[in-house]
């Protein structure tokens, strides 16, 4: 059980035949009512409750993927290929169970990633800024850190027994990821060289650093970030003598180095590109470190297919090894750059992300069983990025609303920005985009208020489940209720009562048995 329903609506290559076979059934009341009838037993099926226990957890995490993201990213998908688009489903549309997560940090109304990745990794909400820490730290003030860390979602597995793993398209030591492994009162520590000196002789350790000590087996890492793991000026093994993409350590330390020294005699591999990822023999592997970018990996519009790994191709090889484990695995997985196309207002390479990360939900899910593995596909926030103007069915997603501005009598694009650097004045009025090419993988989408980088939105986002104890995500809740949700589903970390006398559930029949017991006590003692 999935909880969607197939659509019925035939497809065409060609957008325009496709709008008219639409139309056409369309018209018919019939369509929708059967389509609705579809639907209607289908949601029925879901009276039956899945409790089974969850063997394996899947954390999908879209860096900025709020509603207005979801659903372009359905158009998009569907216009790619050759639908009109909003009658696609996205993997995460599938998913049988929708809640909406409230997204503050402690001290911010609109957040921003670290604050948020603690709530949803460590299970407690936090100041922006920091990671794996409660609010009682104070961001960049290092002394404010011990006492104060806390742990995720990632270390209870980890201390359970299961593979644990991390696969993201940012930097491994970017706030979402670091939030699994690290106590950092600020995200931007991502070596000794962006640290000020006082926090390192007060003995706080930069994030790189913390990503092989705290937990040191991690069992894979994915992403980007080699240059934080390398001696200062140390040249780059896919881009010698860019002395940007050097190394950055102060110490000297070569953590890639030490961790292939540690992990040499435990079937340990390091790659650095698509090629030495894809011919690896997952059966031969139990440790494995991938670092693509001395940075963020590159958008998937502009990735070098020979070269680099999609998310798709990481999420592969990282389940196929963690699953090995007969205890089950977690894994974080973040599509993390849809988040930097929005700040950069560039809506095409933030909406290719978005679909990309729903092609790596897809192959996870070939890859596992509803009936053991729980996934929740989610955002840390939102961005003010919109789309409207009273578009006709099939328009392009990145195309233009169908009237001009009854006020300035220029076109606009369906897409708009509340903010962000796409605001743009010429000759003392707002530009015409009929003059450019709006279309173009970077354009920068028309915003209300100039701003070097556009910013998060603060609305609820969706939190979308299947698996084990999936109807537990329901209603409204705090960020922060996720993991523990997680945490339940596997009998891992807190409240693990609920486990013990049902081996094969993590339902909540025990708890009821309780109850009754107690009520049945109280009858005797009257």
């Amino acid at each position: 059980q999935t909880g969607a329903e197939s659509i019925a609506p035939l497809q065409s290559k060609s957008n325009h035949t496709c709008l008219l076979r639409y139309t056409e059934q369309e018209k018919d009341p019939k369509f929708w009512n059967t389509w609705a009838q579809r639907t209607l037993k289908n949601a029925l099926t879901l009276q039956n409750l899945n409790k089974n226990k969850a063997k394996n957890l899947i954390f999908f995490l879209g860096d900025g993927m709020g509603v207005p993201t979801v659903t372009a990213a359905r158009i998009l998908k569907g216009q790619l290929n050759g639908q009109s688009g909003e009658e696609t489903l996205l993997e995460m549309d599938k998913f049988p169970f929708v809640s909406l997560a409230k997204t503050y940090n402690t001290n911010a109304q609109v957040p921003d990633s670290a604050g948020t990745a603690t709530a949803f990794l460590c299970g407690v909400k936090a100041n922006e800024g920091t990671v794996g820490v409660s609010a009682a730290a104070v961001r960049s003030q290092c002394n404010t850190t011990e006492g104060n860390e806390v742990t995720s979602i990632l270390r209870w597995a980890k201390d359970a027994g299961k593979a644990v793993g991390i696969v993201t398209t940012t930097r491994v030591n970017h706030a979402t990821p670091s939030a699994a492994y690290a106590h950092s009162v600020d995200r931007e520590w991502y070596s000794d060289s962006e640290m000020p000196a006082e926090a390192l002789q007060a003995g706080c350790k930069d994030i790189a650093r913390q990503l092989f000590e705290n937990i040191p087996n991690i069992d894979v890492v994915l992403g980007g970030g080699r240059k934080y793991m390398f001696p200062k000026n140390k040249s780059d093994v896919e881009y010698p003598n860019v002395l940007k993409h050097s190394g950055t350590r102060k110490d000297g330390r070569n953590l890639v180095q030490e961790w292939t020294d540690r992990m040499k005699d435990k079937k340990g591999h390091y790659v650095w590109n698509k090629k030495q990822l894809l011919s690896l023999n997952p059966n031969n592997v139990d440790y494995l470190l991938g670092l693509f970018e001395p940075g963020d990996l590159t958008y998937d519009l502009e990735r070098n297919t020979d070269n680099d790994p999609s998310l798709t191709e990481m999420v592969e090889v990282a389940i196929k090894i963690l699953r090995k484990n007969p205890s089950g695995f977690y894994l974080l997985v973040e599509g993390g750059r849809i988040d930097h196309g929005h700040h950069e207002g560039k809506a095409k390479q933030a909406l290719h992300e978005a679909v990309e990360m729903d092609r790596a939900i897809g192959r996870a899910g070939l890859l596992t069983s509803i009936h053991d593995t729980l996934t929740i596909v989610t955002a840390d926030h939102s961005h003010v990025f919109n789309f409207g103007g009273y578009t006709v069915r099939g328009n392009t997603i990145f195309g233009l609303a169908p009237r001009v501005s009854d006020i300035d009598q220029k076109p606009f694009t369906s897409i708009l920005y509340g903010n962000g650097p796409g605001y743009k004045i010429v000759n003392g009025a707002r530009e015409n985009v009929s003059t450019i090419d709006y279309q173009e993988n970077n354009y920068q989408a028309q915003a209300a208020v100039p701003l070097s980088m556009e910013t998060h939105g603060g609305e609820d986002v969706a939190v979308f489940a299947k698996g084990p104890l999936a109807h537990l995500l329901h209603g409204v809740h705090e960020q922060n209720y996720i993991p523990h949700v997680m945490a339940y589903a596997a009998c891992i970390g807190q409240n693990r009562e609920h486990c013990l006398a049902h081996s094969g559930t993590a339902g909540l029949r025990p708890v009821f048995s309780s109850i009754a017991a107690i009520l049945t006590a109280t009858r005797l003692l009257c």
